[in-house]
């Protein structure tokens, strides 16, 4: 064999390596993290809950990813699946606001932008909403309003505490003031739901913002978040031009929030399903007051 030969031969085969690795990575064996560039088997990563393995950023997921990640298997039960939205106002921008929700169910799967259910985390029961960035950003619309209010009703019936994973852009413009309305009836729900002396755990993700942000994510008996999630209410850039000065570097993050007292702790991904069950055990048997109790004793306890 000449030498031509052996470099032709060893080109192709080169090159057919590189299809077959470009095939691979096109299938979805391989993922590349945004933000570090590195490349990790696909399955390693899913069974790090999709939290790179090199530097921890936590890549956006979906909901059925959410509920496959926190809840036990063969108890889900979802809820309201039937509800669809619709264009009330017949808004139009660039399109007809019905034919943006139509594309937007067949890109993703999803009738709206939340998914919500009952299950068991390690065995303790719950009533789960997990919000869907990919569904027209999360936005808060109508349905996803109606879906969270019911979700928050019937774990009030049922005893249940209620635990909500958030990413949202906001409030949906498309239905205009039938989609702010939506922030006054999930609060209300969750005002019930607290005077019933049940839990209610809003997990703030990456981002959480606007209208979301304003109402039932932070009414939470206890807040957590995802590490370095975007979690604030108007844009960074329209903070800054009203204020006229430099925001600091991490501000609307987890950890601003964490540092400021407006998040109570930052829980990686993984580590989720085993907070979110302790933090319910520990609430599940609140503590009982005797019957007949010296009048010292209930001064000393704020009884009296």
């Amino acid at each position: 064999m000449s030498l031509f030969d052996w470099f032709a031969n060893r080109q192709k085969s080169a090159s057919g390596s590189q299809q077959q690795q470009e095939r691979e990575i096109a299938d979805g064996l391989w993922t590349k993290c945004e933000v570090c560039g590195a490349i990790a088997y696909t399955k390693d990563l899913k069974a790090n809950q999709m939290v790179c393995l090199e530097c921890d950023h936590h890549k956006r997921v979906g909901c059925e990813e959410r509920i496959r990640q926190l809840i036990d298997v063969n108890t889900w039960m979802p809820l309201d699946e039937h509800l669809r939205p619709t264009d009330p106002l017949k808004f139009r921008d660039r399109k007809q606001y019905s034919d943006r929700i139509r594309e937007t169910q067949e890109k993703t799967g999803l009738v709206d932008a939340v998914a919500t259910g009952t299950g068991q985390i390690e065995g303790e029961p719950i009533a789960l909403g997990v919000m869907d960035f990919r569904f027209m950003g999360g936005s808060m619309g109508s349905v996803v309003g109606e879906k969270l209010t019911r979700l928050i009703e019937h774990g009030t019936k049922a005893g249940f505490p209620v635990v909500i994973l958030c990413a949202s852009g906001g409030a949906r413009m498309q239905e205009g003031m039938l989609s702010l309305m939506q922030m006054a009836k999930i609060s209300g729900a969750l005002e019930r739901h607290q005077a019933s002396k049940l839990l209610y755990i809003p997990v703030l993700t990456h981002p959480t913002t606007g209208g979301v942000i304003a109402s039932f994510a932070m009414l939470g008996d206890i807040i957590l978040a995802e590490p370095k999630a975007t979690i604030g209410f108007a844009g960074r850039r329209v903070i800054e031009q009203t204020l006229r000065e430099k925001l600091p570097d991490d501000f609307q993050t987890s950890e601003y929030l964490l540092q400021h007292g407006f998040v109570d702790a930052i829980v990686p991904r993984p580590q989720l399903k085993k907070t979110l069950a302790q933090l319910i055990r520990l609430h599940q048997h609140p503590f009982s007051i005797p019957a007949v109790v010296p009048e010292a004793i209930a001064q000393g306890i704020g009884i009296v």
